[in-house]
């Protein structure tokens, strides 16, 4: 998300904010990556992640979670690393009923802005090659596909495709 009116427009339009994870938030984190079918890290690997001054780790906080009759105080969530010059995105989840409605989109521009913002010059992602919806989604914020990994994931079986964004230009 690139500036407060963007936040502050999906708070409004969705009941929703984009606040840091915390310990506290773990154990929906892990049920949103068991729902979405994503690869699992667990509980541990983001408690670690957590730890990490690398790290960018957001969720998708719901404003007014008493509404829920499920107990969900989450939407989604999205955990990025820092190395160098690049940023990898490691994981992006939102919860199916919440799918479609900009989440996704505002998760990846608000960790590419604070990447940006750290010194990354490029951020990275793999995505499974038969994910078509995820794949659409990092076009539409700029990413390209700039190589495969083969037989990458399991569970089922699948290539990586790798992508690519730029986050600052040449001087």
């Amino acid at each position: 998300m690139s500036s407060i009116t963007e936040r502050a427009l999906l708070s409004l339009a969705s009941g929703i904010q984009i606040d840091r994870m915390t310990e506290h938030d773990l154990l929906e984190v892990v049920e949103i990556e068991e729902q979405s079918g994503l690869s699992r890290w667990g509980w541990s690997a983001y408690y670690l992640e957590l730890q990490s001054r690398h790290s960018f780790m957001y969720v998708a906080r719901l404003v007014n979670p008493l509404e829920r009759d499920d107990g969900a105080t989450l939407a989604g969530y999205i955990v990025a690393r820092i190395s160098g010059n690049e940023l990898h995105i490691n994981n992006v989840a939102v919860y199916e009923e919440y799918r479609r409605s900009g989440l996704g989109t505002g998760l990846l521009r608000r960790v590419v802005k604070d990447g940006a913002e750290a010194g990354a010059e490029l951020a990275f992602l793999e995505v499974r090659s038969a994910n078509s919806a995820a794949k659409r989604l990092y076009e539409r914020c700029g990413f390209t596909a700039v190589g495969v990994r083969k037989n990458y994931y399991s569970g089922p079986l699948d290539d990586a495709v790798i992508m690519r964004v730029k986050l600052k230009d040449d001087p």
